[in-house]
């Protein structure tokens, strides 16, 4: 995979620096949130921004598919999101856990239509968990 091919991740603030710099250490194309957003941006703000760059979300946030005006978000500026399942891994944990599954994120990435959320569990195992179809269904 040239790196024309490979997605750009959005690290969401609340997973940290350090795991954006574990994945640019493992040759990940990273953007991080605090470097585009103030850390109290609205969810639906930088969403529809990150989606309109086509960048792919990494967050921890457990909410993030609860949420409608997120949801609807998500849809209308089609982004792809990766949540972990478990939020109680630390941060050591969850860089590496992104490292080891980096091909299969990029890969996971590039084969399903935008928008979905999947869950990243701790095993290494990923899920779709909200798809394409079940997302647009909410801008009818």
């Amino acid at each position: 995979m040239t790196s024309a091919d490979r997605p750009i991740f959005f690290i969401d603030w609340c997973l940290g620096k350090s795991v954006a710099t574990a994945l640019i250490a493992a040759g990940a194309q990273i953007e991080h949130h605090s470097d585009h957003f103030a850390q109290n941006t609205p969810d639906t703000t930088w969403l529809s921004v990150v989606g309109d760059r086509g960048w792919v979300v990494l967050t921890k946030d457990q909410a993030i598919g609860s949420n409608v005006l997120e949801l609807r978000a998500m849809a209308e500026a089609n982004v792809k999101v990766f949540s972990l399942a478990s939020g109680s891994l630390t941060r050591q944990q969850m860089a590496n856990l992104f490292v080891n599954i980096l091909e299969k994120l990029e890969k996971f990435a590039q084969g399903n239509q935008p928008p979905f959320i999947a869950k990243i569990y701790k095993d290494g195992r990923i899920a779709l968990w909200r798809n394409h179809t079940q997302l647009l269904k909410l801008l009818k």
